[in-house]
């Protein structure tokens, strides 16, 4: 992974803007949709700057002595961080990034999944949203809550995310969602490439709260199990005792 995407709130931030022409009107555009202010570089308190000019080495040379964070357009070997392909619905957004290697790639893909994501995504999250107490009522462990979540999220589950109707079904979920998949799960693997997972294999490491694996599993199997679960690797054939929530064991044949 060669960037580490964040998401940062600039409202009522102060952001450097140097710029000219339309790729500036651009900046200025997406900075202003942010709520961020527009300053000049002799405002101390920016910590960002947005550079869009025919020549910027020196105004990044200068900005960065500063201890400036610097976005230079079309210049990524100038960048301290680059900006992605942005698909707003409401308040979720998706970020489609190259690390600056190819603006185009990263717009053709925001665009692939405009057309998958329903207009209703944002009023499901905002719904979701609203509804954390009585889903904390409803599944009072944290890792009961987070595997009904998972399931109702997931292909065909009760809140599907690409089914434009699953805005709507937020309060009957609550009224007779289950807890989701628990238990342990075995499965062996004879190659190190993630696209060869079935995919039911791939949604068990998605949701899995405990990873055990032989040290021959491969780095990129390993990276599509959530960021947040448990990992132990273990000997071939070692046993594990029973562990609460989703465990997942998987062996290289």
């Amino acid at each position: 992974m060669h960037s580490l995407p964040l998401f940062h709130r600039l409202g009522g931030r102060k952001v450097i803007l140097l710029a000219e022409g339309e790729a500036g009107e651009a900046k200025r555009r997406l900075l202003e949709r942010a709520g961020a202010e527009i300053v000049g570089e002799d405002d101390g308190a920016a910590r960002l700057c947005f550079i869009a000019l025919d020549e910027p080495e020196a105004a990044a040379q200068r900005l960065r002595a500063k201890g400036l964070l610097l976005n230079v357009t079309d210049r990524p070997d100038l960048c301290d961080f680059t900006v992605p392909s942005i698909l707003e619905r409401g308040p979720v957004l998706v970020a489609v990034g190259t690390g600056g290697a190819s603006a185009g790639l990263a717009k053709a893909l925001r665009l692939r999944l405009e057309a998958l994501l329903p207009a209703s995504l944002g009023t499901l999250a905002e719904r979701l949203q609203q509804a954390r107490g009585a889903m904390r009522q409803r599944f009072p462990e944290p890792g009961q809550r987070r595997r009904a979540l998972d399931a109702a999220l997931s292909e065909g589950g009760a809140l599907d995310p690409l089914f434009g109707a699953s805005a709507d079904a937020v309060a009957g979920w609550l009224d007779g969602g289950e807890a989701g998949e628990g238990g342990t799960v075995e499965f062996s693997i004879s190659s190190a490439d993630p696209d060869d997972l079935t995919l039911r294999q791939a949604r068990w490491l998605g949701a899995a709260d405990f990873v055990a694996y032989e040290d021959r599993v491969s780095s990129e199997i390993l990276a599509r199990a959530r960021a947040d679960a448990v990992r132990l690797q273990i000997g071939a054939g070692e046993r594990l005792s029973p562990r609460p929530g989703l465990t997942v064991i998987i062996r290289r044949g």
